[in-house]
């Protein structure tokens, strides 16, 4: 059973999961052309940002497991040309993380992991640090994307129906598409 701050991170993982399915069903309206165009953000399209997320949510994942998470800068990065493509490799990344904070306990979440770097071996961070982390890390990224999709003629969806009792019938049916309970 999950104790309290390792039951909120599976609650971020389900969170994230559901928030990238949103936001990327959205963008499949979108043509390949309309994914890629320039728009104003931190990445200047939608393919750039949701590609650089499904890469750094793989380089961290993949160091939280304990694996070769520089494997990740060695080659080509992910460039899915479309939010069709994309969405899939983004859910088994999303399913990967909830699996990871599934079986976390507080005890585990308090252990050191390093995050390995092309030029530099940083100090360990604790692995709660590390999860924060990557959350924020996409909440910052999707927040990018929703207002480089409000500039489309498609309309952004509303990320923030997740967590309160009374939004549930506004995630329920996404929530099953996605195998997640709904809790």
């Amino acid at each position: 059973m999950a104790t309290r701050l390792a039951g909120h991170f599976v609650a971020m993982a389900r969170n994230n999961a559901w928030a990238n399915h949103r936001l990327l069903s959205a963008c499949e309206a979108l043509s390949a052309e309309e994914f890629a165009a320039p728009r104003t953000s931190f990445f200047p399209s939608l393919r750039a940002t949701f590609n650089h997320i499904l890469q750094v949510d793989r380089y961290y994942i993949d160091a939280l497991e304990g694996l070769d998470a520089l494997r990740h800068f060695s080659g080509p990065a992910p460039d899915f040309a479309d939010a069709g493509l994309l969405r899939p490799a983004q859910t088994a990344s999303d399913r990967r993380l909830i699996a990871f904070c599934e079986h976390q306990t507080d005890d585990a979440l308090m252990r050191d992991c390093v995050l390995p770097r092309l030029n530099r071996t940083p100090p360990p961070s604790t692995v709660a640090a590390i999860l924060a982390h990557l959350f924020q890390h996409q909440i910052h990224h999707r927040g990018q994307a929703h207002a480089m999709l409000a500039g489309t003629r498609v309309k952004p969806p509303q990320l923030d129906d997740f967590f309160l009792a009374g939004d549930l019938a506004a995630r329920r049916e996404e929530l099953r598409a996605l195998g997640l309970p709904e809790t």
